[in-house]
């Protein structure tokens, strides 16, 4: 999902224009994201996010959108070996795996590329959903989107992310180093889910 383009054939080209716009937010974001990470894990999510989005605006991309999201994901791979950033480059790889050989993607595809990622992601990291992580709002995503119209993709996508974050703050995390804390993390923000939500944000054009 790119945005403002989601209505419309999407590209390499487009795909860089966005990393280079996440880029850009998530370097002013760090600090909220490692401030939430602090209180449930090691403080550090936003150096990685920031980075690893840093590293894949920087790549040049080939028109193979194939290629170009398997370039993201090695970019992603290069800077972090955080879980969060082995699963935002696993769903690049099923992004790349999808689209091998493609120079364009059409809106309506997003969906089924969201799952797809969503369905990689579970796979590697083991979790499940309402395990309060991205895997939540990935679906959250996919099921919002579901036989919606091209121009309203993104506006039901993003809608629907920032509704299951709020919706998972009243929630106890169930995996990774945040479920340690237990009932104490009722009323906190899952670092990852935020991430993911600014991320999204941040696809506006």
């Amino acid at each position: 999902m790119v945005g403002d383009k989601a209505s419309g054939a999407i590209t390499a080209k487009d795909l860089h224009a966005v990393l280079s716009r996440i880029a850009a937010v998530m370097q002013e974001g760090a600090a909220e994201l490692n401030a939430a990470d602090g209180a449930l894990g090691d403080g550090d999510l936003g150096i990685t996010v920031s980075r690893g989005f840093a590293e894949a605006a920087a790549v040049d991309l080939p028109d193979d959108l194939g290629m170009a999201f398997m370039e993201c994901a090695k970019a992603m791979q290069r800077v972090s070996s955080s879980s969060y950033g082995t699963l935002l480059a696993t769903a690049a790889m099923s992004a790349a795996k999808a689209l091998k050989g493609r120079t364009a993607l059409e809106a309506g595809e997003v969906p089924a590329l969201i799952e797809g990622a969503l369905a990689a992601m579970m796979a590697r990291g083991k979790g499940s959903l309402g395990d309060k992580t991205v895997l939540d709002i990935f679906d959250a995503m996919a099921r919002a989107m579901q036989d919606a119209p091209a121009d309203e993709l993104y506006r039901r996508g993003l809608s629907a992310a920032q509704a299951t974050l709020e919706e998972f703050k009243g929630k106890p995390n169930k995996l990774g180093r945040a479920r340690m804390f237990g009932e104490g993390s009722i009323g906190l923000y899952d670092p990852g889910q935020l991430a993911l939500v600014r991320i999204a944000e941040a696809m506006r054009g």
